[in-house]
């Protein structure tokens, strides 16, 4: 499977807007360009705690990373997230603050709205018929065995445990950390990213791996009003 691309629907912010700039530079990637970036100044230390969200860019997951199943196209992938995205409104979140989840950091709303969770559902659902189903391999990647009955339920049906009620946004900024280094890594962040403004969901992003090499964005598609 190593030859075959994955494809996953996150919402990637504007690529000229200062969240953008400030996700992409912790990161030191950018999956819109494919361009390797400068940490932020006195940050350089950023470079060993990223190794893993750097692979997929700056982004929030809306349908997690897949391959497509036989007979469905890149093209119709495309078509489809076109189709989605005309229909759809944007979605206001609101503020965002660097915070700890589990033992990463990210970025997640103060206050997340219904609708936030309700367009995640739908993003899953109708991706879904895209999707090839996991391998042995790909399941164990997600180690089942850590995770709730409900959890491996949905991961068996969806090929994601964190989907529905188990849905949560963020935008993530670091590798798993231990625990010692997470609340100092919250506030050196935190103090980086400041207030920030509020954030609307106005577009949809395609986004395709090829290996083992980082993920790069396809195509970002405006929301119709």
């Amino acid at each position: 499977m190593t030859g075959t691309p994955r494809y996953a629907l996150y919402f990637t912010p504007k690529p000229d807007s200062d969240l953008a700039g400030f996700g992409n530079a912790v990161l030191g990637y950018d999956n819109h360009t494919g361009a390797a970036l400068s940490r932020p100044e006195g940050m350089a230390d950023l470079a060993g705690v990223t190794d893993s969200p750097r692979r997929y860019g700056f982004h929030a997951t809306l349908k997690a990373p897949m391959r497509l199943r036989p007979g469905v196209t890149e093209a119709d992938l495309l078509e489809a997230a076109l189709a989605l995205a005309a229909d759809h409104p944007p979605v206001p979140v609101g503020p965002l603050h660097v915070a700890t989840l589990g033992a990463f950091t990210a970025l997640v709303p103060r206050a997340a709205p219904p609708e936030l969770g309700l367009f995640a559902a739908e993003c899953v659902a109708a991706f879904e018929p895209f999707r090839a189903s996991l391998t042995e391999a790909e399941t164990a990647r997600r180690h089942p065995e850590r995770l709730s009955p409900r959890g491996r339920a949905l991961l068996a049906r969806w090929g994601y445990p964190y989907v529905f009620e188990a849905f949560r946004f963020h935008m993530t900024l670091t590798d798993a950390l231990p625990e010692e280094a997470r609340a100092p890594w919250r506030e050196r962040l935190a103090a980086a990213y400041g207030t920030g403004e509020n954030l609307t969901l106005d577009a949809l992003s395609v986004l395709r791996q090829d290996g083992s090499g980082p993920f790069r964005v396809l195509q970002r598609i405006p929301f119709g009003d």
